[in-house]
Formats: C-alpha cells, sequence, structure tokens
C-alpha cells in the first residue's frame, strides 16, 4: 500500500515541480530570444546609420570602400545609380540580383521611403524579409534613397540572420540540456523526498501493528486462565471453588492493569494527559515514594536507600503525582529484576536549570543494543522480564508522562553491573 502511495505522491510532486520549471524555462527562453532578435534589429538599424552616414560625407563611391562593406560577410550591399546598377566583383551573381529585386519589392510595398524621416540627407528604413527563394533564409534589409547633385541613388544593403538563428539554437539546445538534467534531479529528489516523508507513517503503522499483536497476545492470556478457572470452577466445592474464585478475581485486577495502561498511552498519543503542574518540594515527594516502596524492597531482601543534596532545591513546576507515578514504575522495574541482598538507590540532585531525580541497581542490567527499544510499547528484552504482572508498558508510560512535562528518561549502566534510570525536569 504504502509503495503505491510513494510512487503516486512521488509522480504529483516531481509533477508539479517539473511542470513549473518548464514553464519557466520556456518562459525565459522566449523573452530571451525576443531580446536577443530586438538587440540584433537595433544593433542593425545603429550601424546602418553609420553605413549612411559615411556614405553622405563621401564627394564619390569608390569599389574598395564597397568592398570593404561586404569583406566580411556580414553585409550585401547593391546600389543603382538612376535606376542602373553598380556592379562589383562580390555582388553580381543572378541569385544576389534575385535576392535584391525581391527586397526592393518589400520595401515599395510595405515600407514605403516616403512615410520615413530624413537622416542625414538619406531617407532610409530598415525590415525583416524573407527569401521566397528559400523560405529558411531570413534578412535584414535597409533600403534607403539619397539624392547625389541631382542624380538619385537606390541603395539596398542586407543582413543574413543566420548568425543570429544559430546562437538561438544554441541557446535552445543549452537549455533543453539543462532541462533535462533538472528533470532527472527533480524526480530523483521527489522520489527520495516522497520516501523520506512516508517513512515515519510506515514506521507508525508497523508499530500500530505491533502494538494490537502484542496487547492482543497480553489480553488472552489473563482471559485464557479466568475462562479455565470458570469452567473449572463449576464442578469444585468448597476451598477448591474459593481457589478458583480468588485466581479469577487476580487475573481480573491484571487484566485491569493492563486496560488501563493501554488508555494512558492512547491519551499520550492524542496528547490529552490530564497533567497538574505547581510547585512542588522535590525532596519531599521522594523521601514519600521511598517510604511507600521501602517495604516492598526489604520483602525481596532489597537494601532500599535515598540520597538526598546537602542544601535544599528550589521548586520543581510539575504533577506530583505523575512524578510518584514514574519514580514508581522505575522502582517496581528495579525491584523486580534485582537479586536478593542488591541494592536500589533513590538519588534527588539539581543545577538551579534542571532537578533529576535517578534510580540505581544493581541488577541484571540492559545490553546497549536495547537501551533505545526499552521506550518501546510491550518491549521487554528477554524472558527473565517477562514475568506475570509485567506488560512492557511501563517505561513507555514514564517516558510519555515526562514529555508532556518537557523534561526527558535516560538509562545508563551502574558502574558494577546494572542500571541506572535518570529522570530530568526543567
Amino acid at each position: 500500500m504504502f509503495r503505491k502511495v510513494h510512487i503516486r505522491l512521488c509522480l504529483l510532486c516531481a509533477g508539479i515541480t517539473i511542470f513549473i520549471l518548464l514553464a519557466m524555462s520556456f518562459g525565459y527562453l522566449y523573452i530571451s530570444e525576443q531580446g536577443l532578435r530586438s538587440n540584433h534589429f537595433i544593433s542593425f538599424q545603429n550601424d546602418m546609420n553609420t553605413v549612411l552616414s559615411n556614405l553622405e560625407q563621401q564627394t564619390e563611391i569608390t569599389y574598395k570602400w564597397l568592398t570593404r562593406i561586404e569583406a566580411g560577410g556580414k553585409y550585401r550591399i547593391r546600389i543603382l545609380d538612376n535606376g542602373v546598377p553598380l556592379h562589383f566583383s562580390l555582388s553580381d551573381s543572378e541569385t544576389e540580383r534575385l535576392l535584391f529585386e525581391q527586397a526592393w519589392e518589400i520595401c515599395t510595398e510595405d515600407y514605403p521611403l516616403t512615410e520615413t524621416t530624413e537622416s542625414y540627407g538619406v531617407r532610409h528604413v530598415e525590415f525583416p524579409f524573407s527569401s521566397s527563394q528559400n523560405r529558411q533564409n531570413d534578412y535584414y534589409a535597409c533600403a534607403a534613397l539619397s539624392d547625389r547633385h541631382g542624380a538619385e541613388l537606390q541603395i539596398l544593403i542586407l543582413s543574413s540572420l543566420d548568425p543570429l538563428e544559430q546562437q538561438i539554437r544554441n541557446q535552445r539546445i543549452l537549455f533543453l540540456l539543462l532541462d533535462v538534467f533538472a528533470v532527472a534531479a527533480l524526480s530523483l529528489f521527489a522520489w527520495h523526498f516522497t520516501k523520506r516523508l512516508l517513512m515515519p507513517l510506515e514506521e507508525s503503522r508497523i508499530r500500530q501493528e505491533q502494538f494490537v499483536a502484542s496487547a492482543s497476545h497480553e489480553l488472552r492470556t489473563p482471559l485464557a486462565a479466568i475462562l479455565s478457572c470458570a469452567s473449572a470452577s463449576e464442578h469444585a466445592l468448597g476451598e477448591e471453588r474459593c481457589q478458583f474464585l480468588n485466581a479469577i478475581q487476580s487475573e481480573g485486577k491484571r487484566m485491569s492493569r493492563l486496560i488501563d495502561d493501554m488508555l494512558l498511552l492512547a491519551r499520550a498519543d492524542q496528547q490529552s494527559w490530564d497533567i497538574r503542574k505547581k510547585e512542588t518540594e522535590t525532596d519531599t515527594l521522594l523521601l514519600d515514594v521511598y517510604e511507600a516502596y521501602e517495604p516492598l524492597a526489604r520483602e525481596k531482601s532489597i537494601r532500599l536507600s535515598i540520597q538526598l543534596p546537602d542544601t535544599a532545591l528550589s521548586p520543581c513546576l510539575c504533577d506530583p503525582e505523575r512524578i510518584r507515578q514514574i519514580l514508581g514504575i522505575l522502582i517496581h522495574n528495579a525491584v523486580s529484576y534485582t537479586p536478593s541482598g542488591g541494592q536500589i538507590r533513590l538519588t534527588l540532585s539539581g543545577d538551579g536549570h534542571h532537578t533529576r531525580f535517578s534510580v540505581t541497581d544493581n541488577g541484571i542490567g540492559i545490553p546497549d543494543a536495547e537501551k533505545k527499544r526499552i521506550f518501546e510499547r510491550f518491549y521487554r528484552a528477554d524472558q527473565s522480564r517477562s514475568e506475570k504482572g509485567h506488560f512492557g508498558l511501563g517505561l513507555s508510560i514514564a517516558a510519555q508522562i515526562l514529555k508532556a512535562h518537557g523534561g526527558r528518561l535516560t538509562v545508563e549502566d551502574t558502574p558494577g553491573g546494572g542500571s541506572t534510570f535518570i529522570l530530568t525536569l526543567p
């Protein structure tokens, strides 16, 4: 399911970004081409003004001057003196003649010189046109009329647009290559970005499935015991019947605790914790917890001790009942997994910015590879931690309560063996 969603989301993300990229690219390319054409035409007009100004200032037109204009291959020029062409070697072919005649005809029909202003005594106009012989060849043309000593000179200058078109083609190829590269890069980015985006959702789904499976397993065990005892009690009498009823009650309480823990975690997921913060004397709170759990530790022949700072700490803004709940979870775990004759130490410390409670035991300890996983729901490191009454939810609940307080719960190895859980509050 997530693979299909990943592919669709990737196509959507890549499609939108690629569409925007191509639209901007084509828009910029169009504007750039229009700018190139406009600048090229303006440059042609400026060159024509210079050429015609030089022509007007000359007393006579020489072949050397005409040859110099055409020698670079940028311009082709044709001059008629009272309708008689001035022939010279670079522009006397039949193809050239037809090309100039077509350009002059277009000028006469579409760009009459009578509508232009005078410049340096020469009337001229510049315009683009395409050759009818080869539609792929485009030109800029300048047609001019000049009166020189009673004689009328008809001047026509052509400039091929092949260099401009080649520049535009090169620019299009460059844009195409850049767009292909950008499309590939955006597609790759969209694939990894959407995969990373969906990763938390997929992990959440996996955790949810594991939670449901674990919860079903944990609920099935006491339920099977209740059904078995109920069935057996039908044929039991006296004291034996009471034993079955006590077992049913015990398993029912165990199931109730499990359901309560699951409801707590559900409220944590919905961020609907009932946290009632108030100024709390942390040393008094820790002493109360110590007194409550000292008998439990003594029953298992475990020494429970407490260590308070020499100077009283400032009151901490927290929910004291929730903090007691966390400390109770940690102490209960320590008592359960510390062998007889072991020790558990409760410590309170602070630095003015944070308040820290720590629960230290010298029990079986927790491997480094499992230190992060112990806060997962229904996780128990090994079978030795799977004794009846422990569902693997306590540390998850403790971590969620601390998260609601803006604090954190960490675990470290105790020197010489065991584990130390550190509860840090802001």
